[in-house]
């Protein structure tokens, strides 16, 4: 096997975050003696994240064997899950945070196919996938994100399901959505549907489009991370990853 030397684009306060809560769970088990020492095991699981590359592309890399390197991974990925914020903290810090308003929009998370594919088929994107749902503030930072249900389900019916219409409405805070949330009643705007609008509602789409625009960029931030482009793994650990990565997008965009 060949090695080279690669780069891996995050910053240093980035790592030491990762490495600073995988210390502090060891010390808190009284982990024995480990081949990796927090510091690279936070390096293997950032290159994991951000890179999308394999198991056994990082054991041999990181010289440890692979079933080593998915226990560090799973360990180290639900340590960041657990310190993304739920729902209804996430949407009072934006209402205390003075957002005019949020965003919702849905993304789907490519899966290898499953044997009961199916129910996992996005009809909007024609591909196998998990949905998941993430709110944002109105310039593109992540805010929430929820867990995973297969891609066949509809945005607004995930925002049923996950009670983010209900939390919404209690927070007080005006939310903007695609079409895809049509229906979803208040505090939800979604831009006006048919065809030969008028020119009042045609502007007032215009409007809704670029206020919302900034804050899809929300998605496009979680897709920089390679792992959501295809998981390879199993399909319900889309949104643990997904709120891993949200803890760490955000002490990215700390700096």
């Amino acid at each position: 096997m060949l090695f080279y030397p690669a780069a891996l684009p995050l910053s240093a306060q980035t790592l030491t975050y990762a490495a600073g809560v995988i210390r502090r769970h060891r010390k808190k088990i009284g982990s024995a003696w480990r081949k990796l020492n927090p510091g690279r095991q936070a390096l293997l699981v950032l290159a994991y994240l951000r890179k999308g590359d394999t198991f056994a592309e990082l054991a041999a890399g990181f010289g440890i064997g692979t079933a080593t390197a998915w226990r560090y991974v799973t360990e180290t990925t639900a340590l960041l899950a657990a310190r993304a914020p739920k729902l209804r903290q996430a949407l009072t810090s934006a209402k205390k945070a003075g957002h005019a308003y949020v965003v919702i929009d849905g993304t789907l998370t490519p899966i290898d196919r499953v044997a009961a594919d199916r129910p996992f088929c996005s009809g909007k994107h024609r591909r196998h996938g998990m949905n998941l749902q993430v709110i944002a503030s109105p310039g593109g930072d992540i805010l929430w994100v929820s867990g995973p249900l297969p891609g066949a389900v509809h945005d607004l019916t995930a925002a049923r399901i996950w009670g983010i219409i209900r939390e919404l409405a209690a927070a007080g805070l005006i939310v903007l959505a695609d079409k895809g949330y049509h229906g979803a009643g208040d505090p939800v705007l979604t831009p006006y549907r048919g065809r030969n609008k008028p020119a009042s509602q045609k502007e007032a789409n215009r409007a809704h489009a670029q206020l919302r625009s900034p804050g899809e960029r929300a998605n496009a931030q979680l897709k920089t991370w390679r792992i959501l482009r295809k998981l390879r793994c199993c399909p319900g650990k889309a949104g643990q990853l997904a709120k891993a990565i949200h803890v760490l997008q955000a002490r990215e965009t700390e700096g």
